[in-house]
Parts: C-alpha cells; sequence; structure tokens
C-alpha cells in the first residue's frame, strides 16, 4: 500500500516543481517509499514529523532505512516537518540547485 503524502510533502514537491525539478512522490525503493525523490540528482528526500527525533526504535529504524538507497546511487536527506513549513521557498531552492550539483557529479562519474 502507498502511503498518503503529507501536506509538507505537497508543498515541498510543488516548491520543488516551480524551480524546475522534475520530482517524484512515494517511490518504492524496494525497502520502503521515500516520500520525495529526484532522480536526476539522485536526491531522496523524507520529510519528517516529530516522531523521527523523538521515538528511539524509530531513530534506529531511520538511521538503517536511510541508507538502503546508498547502493542504488541515492543520497537521502531527512527534512523536518517545521522546516518545511518555515522555510520552505529557501529550502526547495537549495534542494533545486544541490541537485544540479548532484547532476554534474554523477556525469563525471560515467
Amino acid at each position: 500500500m502507498t502511503p498518503i503524502p503529507t501536506r509538507e510533502e505537497i508543498d515541498l514537491k510543488k516548491a520543488l516543481e516551480a524551480h524546475g525539478v522534475f520530482v517524484m512522490s512515494q517511490v518504492p525503493d524496494g525497502h520502503k517509499h521515500i516520500d520525495l525523490s529526484i532522480p536526476a540528482g539522485r536526491i531522496n528526500i523524507e520529510v519528517d514529523g516529530p516522531k523521527h527525533l523523538t521515538n528511539p526504535n524509530q531513530i534506529v529504524a531511520d538511521l538503517l532505512r536511510s541508507h538502503y538507497s546508498d547502493g542504488l546511487g541515492y543520497f537521502t536527506i531527512h527534512i523536518p516537518n517545521e522546516y518545511i513549513n518555515s522555510d520552505l521557498d529557501l529550502i526547495a531552492k537549495a534542494l533545486a540547485e544541490a541537485s544540479i550539483i548532484r547532476e554534474e557529479q554523477i556525469r563525471k562519474q560515467i
């Protein structure tokens, strides 16, 4: 079953798309569903609520899950909901630029 995106995920996706970034939502990576993924830059984005920083079991699970996509060439960044709510445009702009940097790095590896 595909999870339903949160308001913060939807807001970030729209903001990234406004910066010209192609973003996929709720992408399965073989282990879990990634909240948002920028395929061109191989960046996975997890938009996290408070439980990801306050529940010890969730923290341990996230540590393991965050690196699962490394083997696929994707890096994962975790962004708390409160940052999306307070700094959406700055975050979207920085992620858009980071995606371009990653694309250049990936091209150099080929």
